[in-house]
């Protein structure tokens, strides 16, 4: 596989990782049915595709830009979505993330 498609499954598979860590909240802690399935399904989906992305890209550079995108999307979805603080420590936070995922793919690159 290239490596243009590895990153390509793993940019997907961070962001399916926000969509089940949304339905998990949705599930209130399972006890809500079909929030509770699309959680097991959306995370079987993100894993999978985590371990395609894993077959080109180094372990770290995999896990840690597929958690940093699961961590900011989350957080995105939790301050548009689900009125969390929007405060400027949690912006910056943010941004130091994404400073993180940024330099993990510029490195992967060399």
């Amino acid at each position: 596989m290239s490596n243009g498609t590895a990153w390509a499954y793993l940019v997907v598979a961070g962001l399916l990782e926000v969509a089940w860590a949304t339905s998990m909240k949705h599930s209130e802690g399972f006890r809500h049915l079909w929030p509770s399935v699309a959680t097991i399904v959306l995370m079987m989906l993100s894993f999978a595709l985590l371990s395609l992305a894993m077959r080109t890209l180094p372990l770290g550079t995999a896990y840690a830009v597929w958690t940093g995108i699961g961590a900011v999307g989350s957080v995105l979805v939790g301050m548009l979505l689900m009125g969390e603080s929007r405060e400027p420590l949690r912006l910056a936070s943010i941004a130091l993330i994404l400073l993180g995922i940024t330099g993990l793919r510029l490195l992967d690159g060399r």
